[in-house]
């Protein structure tokens, strides 16, 4: 039987002495992302500084601390790809509390003096807000319960605020906000978030924090499953050792990031990480081409059996569609060379075919209704305000409203994970199978498709049109014949 990963029987692993790592980061949501990301880019830091430890936050539930504590936090970067698997331990996360069992001790890991950075990845649907507006949402439970008891917040925005308000009382500079989750100009989204929720607790609070806070903007890109036991057993197979929740990814990844840090950062510009002035163009690149193709994959891919990317990759057609997507239909609307696009398009087809990168379809299409009006939604709104078509991009909407109603193609339920998961599949179970009448009904959801795109005439013509065929002939012969339809890109 192996050992269990700890510093003990792997600590001579790591090219830093762990005992002097001390915390200069707190993230809440150490999902596995995260790990799979920033916290490796900062572990390559820590031989020369070890002052960026990481002290991380689980918001809902205690998964990630219990499987990691009894590693002393350690865990493995699986890099998969057609040529193998290559493991390095990891050892730059130093402890995770548990947000709804240990809120003092975060909100004091938060407060520390040697904390400059506070970052996040807690998924579109973390921050409490309208995504169709990204104004805060002050009916939403969480909000309405810390603003009610300041002191015990549960959301991020509360104790992000709460944390401010301790440092602000100590005398200690406040940290800076770095958002990593897949928003256009997040870190304004996260400000105005933040912001809004201040001045709800008290003006001069707010004040203060749209005076003194740093909120930059980033752009992040890593392919990260969810880790199966299968993985473990590779893994344990790999090292030697037993890790609980190791981490799996491509070698691709990608950081850009503001370089607004009034507190402090670490050294990343050597470790590949773009520190620039304005990460917009990088963000838009990513949402649209990457993340607009992953999730019209997702459910077209889903609808269709493949379980993984890859293998909806392996159907020509659906490769023809993304390669479309991106190339016709995507590019137009954002503002880099199209050289760069165009390597950028050629890297996503690469990576999303690598067979040894188990990414579920049914995990990427998760959330959609807090990702859609990212991911797709706005590409379609610069294409019609400019008059141009938007085939491919409605069908992704599409297979979205389709996946939704929470039935497959054999009439096997859908575990359709979504914050509006039951409003949703009432529209659909309303609806009965009826084309028009589904998007008459998910087009008035406003959190998602907003006043505009419900009453445009173009996208609910595509939309139903796609719809229907998905309904009468699958996902797969939708995809054959839309792309026959349409010139060779």
């Amino acid at each position: 039987m192996a050992q269990r990963l700890t510093l003990a029987n792997a600590g001579a692993l790591l090219p830093y002495d762990r005992s002097r790592v001390t915390p200069g980061i707190v993230h809440l949501g150490i999902g596995a992302f995260f790990r799979s990301h920033a916290a490796v880019y900062l572990d390559s830091v820590l031989k020369e500084d070890p002052s960026w430890g990481v002290i991380g936050a689980s918001l809902k539930r205690p998964d990630t601390r219990n499987a990691l504590l009894p590693q002393d936090f350690l865990y493995t970067l699986a890099v998969r790809s057609a040529a193998g698997t290559d493991t390095r331990v990891i050892g730059s996360l130093l402890d995770v509390l548990d947000a709804t069992a240990q809120r003092d001790a975060l909100l004091d890991a938060m407060a520390d003096p040697r904390v400059r950075i506070v970052s996040l990845t807690i998924t579109e649907k973390g921050y409490c807000h309208d995504p169709a507006t990204g104004k805060l949402d002050l009916n939403h439970p969480d909000i309405r319960h810390d603003l009610a008891h300041p002191e015990s917040p549960v959301s991020a925005a509360g104790l992000i605020v709460r944390a401010l308000e301790l440092r602000r009382m100590r005398n200690v500079k406040p940290f800076t906000v770095l958002c990593c989750d897949n928003q256009p100009a997040n870190g304004e989204t996260v400000g105005r978030i933040v912001t809004a929720f201040a001045r709800e607790r008290d003006a001069a609070l707010g004040d203060h924090v749209a005076r003194e806070v740093s909120f930059p903007s980033t752009m992040v890109d890593r392919i990260v499953p969810a880790t199966t036991d299968e993985d473990r057993a590779l893994v344990r197979e790999a090292t030697g050792l037993d890790d609980a929740w190791p981490v799996m990814t491509e070698p691709f990844c990608q950081w850009v990031v503001e370089d607004r840090f009034p507190s402090g950062r670490p050294a990343l510009e050597g470790l590949g990480v773009e520190m620039v002035e304005d990460v917009r163009p990088f963000e838009f690149m990513k949402l649209r081409m990457l993340n607009g193709s992953h999730s019209t994959l997702a459910y077209l891919g889903y609808l269709a059996g493949y379980e993984y990317v890859s293998q909806a990759m392996a159907n020509a057609d659906y490769r023809s569609l993304i390669h479309g997507l991106m190339t016709e239909e995507v590019m137009a609307t954002l503002p880099m060379e199209r050289h760069a696009l165009t390597r950028y398009r050629d890297a996503l087809l690469e990576r999303f075919t690598n067979p040894a990168l188990k990414h579920r379809t049914w995990q990427i299409a998760m959330d959609g209704s807090q990702k859609l009006p990212q991911r797709l939604l706005g590409t379609i709104r610069d294409r019609l305000a400019r008059g141009l078509p938007v085939a491919r991009l409605s069908l992704g909407v599409a297979a979205w409203m389709r996946y939704v109603t929470g039935e497959d193609e054999s009439g096997n339920a859908i575990d359709v994970r979504d914050p509006l998961a039951e409003r949703l599949k009432a529209i659909g179970a309303a609806a009965r199978r009826n084309p028009v009448a589904l998007v008459d009904g998910l087009l008035q959801v406003k959190e998602v498709f907003g006043e505009d795109l419900g009453r445009n005439a173009i996208l609910r013509s595509h939309v139903s049109g796609h719809l229907a065929s998905l309904f009468d002939h699958g996902a797969k012969q939708t995809v054959a014949s839309l792309v026959g339809g349409l010139p060779k890109s």
